[in-house]
């Protein structure tokens, strides 16, 4: 007598795909839907505002228009500016962000981490950044003009000095929040205080300060501008203060555009760079906030 045994374990038909790969494609669908649902969100608003001012709803004077814009960055485009060419505006105003966000940062990371570590410097120095942190940005931005003159020096420093405040107190609030445990176990193992710092302090506090360089770059870009609105010869400020001072919304609005899209392919960048440095991470309902 011939008794045939059966598999008990269910396989996946040879046409139709694997879960993994379902997930996947679930998810380049769900991503494929709020770029849709975005860029719809974006034609209707700007749609609905051309429409408003063609209508005579709206008022293009005070208020410009979306083929206003367009004409604007056109003309700047083939015809240059005022300053200059476009690119060149663009340039300075970008050479200017990305000068003061490197250093801001850099001052940031080890100022904090060293006060942050030591609790004689951070009672030293508290009152004295609390104090030069109270300071309003704008008043800086007029010190630093009349200081500095209107060069890049200015435009830098203020930069400087707004990104520095953000990388600072994350960098300060992550290497007080390091696990007590693993800075035991790392003094019991032998670790120098430097070890310590550069192998248990400083990863446990690169979150924080990774999630600080997504407002840093921004605020540098900020203090490019406000330098540049204060006093310049070049950059994306001078041009939005000329259009201002021309009673040209639709320049205003072109460069504030220009700005926009270089602060959102910033963003994208460090987005991709915390992405690439923290793959250790375990994934984070926050991630679906990303911008892309």
């Amino acid at each position: 007598m011939t008794t045939s045994f059966q598999s008990t374990a269910t396989s996946v038909p040879a046409d139709q795909p694997s879960p993994a790969r379902r997930r996947v494609s679930a998810r380049w669908r769900r991503r494929g839907g709020i770029y849709l649902a975005r860029l719809t969100l974006m034609a209707v608003l700007i749609g609905g505002w051309q429409v408003g001012v063609n209508a005579k709803w709206i008022d293009s004077f005070f208020w410009g228009s979306p083929d206003g814009a367009y004409s604007q960055l056109k003309t700047w485009i083939l015809n240059g500016t005022s300053q200059g060419s476009l690119a060149s505006q663009i340039l300075v105003t970008l050479q200017e962000a990305l000068y003061g966000f490197l250093i801001g940062v850099v001052l940031g990371v080890v100022f904090g981490i060293a006060l942050g570590r030591n609790q004689f410097l951070s009672d030293l120095f508290a009152p004295f950044i609390k104090v030069a942190n109270s300071i309003p940005r704008i008043v800086l931005g007029s010190f630093f003009t009349l200081a500095f003159g209107y060069g890049i020096k200015s435009k830098v420093i203020l930069a400087v000095v707004l990104v520095f405040f953000g990388v600072f107190f994350n960098a300060f609030q992550g290497t007080r929040e390091v696990d007590r445990n693993l800075l035991s176990n790392a003094r019991i193992l032998g670790a120098s205080r430097w070890q310590t710092t550069r192998q248990v302090v400083l990863p446990s506090a690169f979150t924080w300060i990774m999630a600080s360089l997504h407002i840093s770059f921004g605020f540098a870009l900020i203090g490019a501008l406000v330098g540049e609105l204060l006093g310049a010869d070049q950059g994306l400020g001078l041009l939005i203060k000329n259009s201002q001072n021309n009673t040209d919304i639709n320049g205003v609005l072109a460069g504030m555009v220009l700005v926009a899209l270089i602060a959102l392919v910033a963003e994208t960048l460090i987005t991709l760079l915390e992405n690439r440095v923290l793959r250790w991470r375990p994934p984070q309902q926050s991630a679906d906030l990303t911008v892309f």
